[in-house]
């Protein structure tokens, strides 16, 4: 049982409360946990079955939910969902895999309407029954008919941070099989998209039927769809499919870039061999009847006289011509990064307190991290105004004379807001090291309105950077709409930050974005967002959302060390340096 079908079974469960209206006290303890599990990097079975620890020492984890946790790994399945299962519609809950319907909604939909389905629930789209309910409207319906035709297109994908736990997990066991050398998982999870569909894994080993068997003893295999001579396919207890390819060791290469993808990039590959009297296919590159390379994916590219390209590039934006010229980006990586500038405390809605975040984040390695949290209109995470943000800045100042070895920014999370004013003043901004500005509120505005919250921040000389600027949840909801070359054009010529936001859910900007912002010459910061010690793990799910965009190094501003990074800041937004950093020596 891996943590991602723990946590799955929490938010079902804190659906099903919130479908029938329960105490939300207990919804949002559900809610919790299923994020605590989520983030714990480890897996969560193995902590059950270790005599000498205990669940309820993790925050947000008390006795009654270590018991669940318990049965749940144990068992696979929790009663209590069962039983609130049992007094909901069946259809129900797939309602809630439309983006922006939540549970409140779901359950309005079937008690004015008996919609308990998604078939229900385009019919009285269609139909214009939804906007007459009160709280819905006529955008909400368009909303809904535009998501249903979404969802029909795309099936069921999960986050790449989901699909990371089943794609490591399965990976580990099948190199357990006799004569297993090469292997790797390819197609959109190697390629770092945000969401994956399935797993393509490709394996060179000289006994197939071994690895094939291997594979079907895997514990989460729920059904062997088909089973071939050098292909198998399954699927998990989750849904999610599994593809094997065995091969040849002297085919691998050729094998892993034709199941990496994408097939618009493998089509303008085999266009390029076909160009030069070659033939590329999955057993490797052939002139004639003879192969000439495959047992590498540096072969194959260099067969048709190109460099390697990295797998998060190949999308065919360009990135051929790149390697032709050659002029591929030299992309950056998790270890370029020397600080975290978006983290969150119990100070608002953070899940650990500043001392343990600064802590995680030096044993991280990093030489600074700024401390952002809510400012005081996001009375949900229980916002700072300015005299608790100033209380929090001194217990700064004196946490880092206690910690030497990083330096500690005194930064917030300032909210953008609905008439396009900051939620603090200047005369409190200007005492901040580092302001991230977000927009949390009036998401459903006019492009023209969102457009010109954004441009007031960017324009705010003590605005450092805009946070998750789209404000998408992916899979949950679309992002605001608004003028993206304005706001990057503005970022550009004030040099105001452009974040691009690790949390997985959220992976914001998008790679198409970034790379448009870049162009505009946009610079950006890779952040967490991280509400817990965990959750700065996370850094790595941006930094697969940068190269998949082509950045490099020097395209974000804290892959540099402190004093360079100073340097930048003072540089582009001079008038904002007023602030004084609580300084240690690094």
């Amino acid at each position: 049982m891996e943590n991602p079908q723990v946590a799955q079974i929490f938010e079902e469960v804190a659906d099903l409360l919130e479908i029938q209206s329960e105490n939300p006290f207990r919804i949002r303890a559900y809610r919790r946990a299923a994020q605590v599990v989520s983030d714990l990097g480890e897996r969560v079975a193995d902590i059950v079955h270790d005599p000498d620890r205990r669940l309820d020492d993790y925050p947000g984890i008390g006795k009654d939910l270590a018991g669940k946790i318990r049965e749940i790994v144990d068992t696979g399945e929790l009663s209590l969902r069962s039983e609130l299962a049992a007094k909901v519609p069946p259809g129900l809950r797939a309602l809630l895999s439309l983006p922006g319907l939540g549970p409140k909604r779901a359950s309005t939909l079937y008690k004015n309407l008996g919609i308990a389905s998604l078939d229900e629930l385009r019919k009285a789209a269609e139909s214009h029954r939804i906007k007459a309910l009160k709280g819905f409207g006529e955008k909400t319906e368009q909303a809904i008919i535009k998501s249903l035709q979404q969802l029909k297109q795309t099936g069921k994908r999960i986050l790449w941070s989901e699909a990371k736990v089943y794609a490591e997990a399965l990976t580990n066991h099948l190199r357990g099989a006799s004569g297993v050398g090469q292997l790797e998982v390819a197609g959109s999870y190697r390629r770092r998209k945000e969401t994956v569909g399935d797993l393509d894994i490709v394996v060179a080993c000289k006994s197939t039927s071994q690895v094939m068997d291997r594979l079907a003893s895997f514990e989460e295999v729920a059904e062997v769809l088909a089973h071939g001579g050098t292909r198998m396919t399954v699927r998990l207890k989750t849904g999610l499919q599994v593809d094997l390819r065995v091969v040849p060791d002297v085919s691998f290469g050729a094998a892993l870039q034709y199941f990496t993808g994408s097939k618009a990039h493998s089509i303008h590959i085999r266009r390029r061999a076909q160009d030069r009297g070659l033939k590329v296919n999955e057993y490797g590159v052939f002139r004639g009847s003879r192969r000439i390379a495959g047992k590498t994916e540096v072969e194959v590219y260099r067969a048709i006289g190109l460099p390697w390209i990295p797998p998060e590039l190949r999308e065919d934006r360009g990135e051929v011509e790149l390697a032709e010229a050659p002029q591929l980006p030299d992309l950056v990586r998790p270890e370029d990064i020397k600080g975290d500038l978006h983290v969150h405390t119990t100070d608002t809605d953070g899940r650990a307190s500043l001392e343990d975040m600064v802590l995680a984040a030096k044993r991280r390695g990093y030489s600074y991290v700024a401390i952002t949290d809510h400012s005081r209109r996001v009375t949900m995470a229980r916002g700072l105004d300015a005299r608790l943000l100033r209380q929090q800045w001194k217990r700064i100042d004196r946490l880092a004379k206690r910690n030497p070895g990083i330096t500690i920014l005194k930064g917030v999370e300032l909210d953008i807001l609905e008439d396009g004013s900051l939620d603090l003043p200047d005369s409190v901004l200007q005492e901040a090291d580092w302001v991230v500005a977000s927009i949390h509120y009036g998401q459903n505005q006019s492009p023209e309105r969102i457009t010109r919250r954004l441009l007031n921040a960017i324009e705010n000389p003590h605005v450092a950077a805009i946070g998750h600027p789209t404000g998408r949840l992916i899979g949950k909801r679309p992002g605001y709409q608004f003028d993206l070359q304005a706001v990057f054009t503005a970022a550009a010529e004030t040099g105001c930050l452009m974040e691009i936001n690790a949390q997985p859910v959220r992976l914001d900007l998008d790679e198409v974005a970034i790379a448009e912002a870049k162009k505009k010459g946009v610079q950006f910061v890779v952040s967490t967002d991280a509400h817990s010690v965990e959750e700065l793990g996370f850094m790595e799910f941006g930094i697969n959302q940068a190269r998949r965009a082509g950045l490099e190094k020097l395209d974000i501003v804290n892959t540099r060390p402190l004093q360079a990074f100073r340097k930048l800041l003072r540089g582009a937004r001079p008038a904002k340096r007023s602030g004084s950093m609580a300084k240690v020596t690094v």
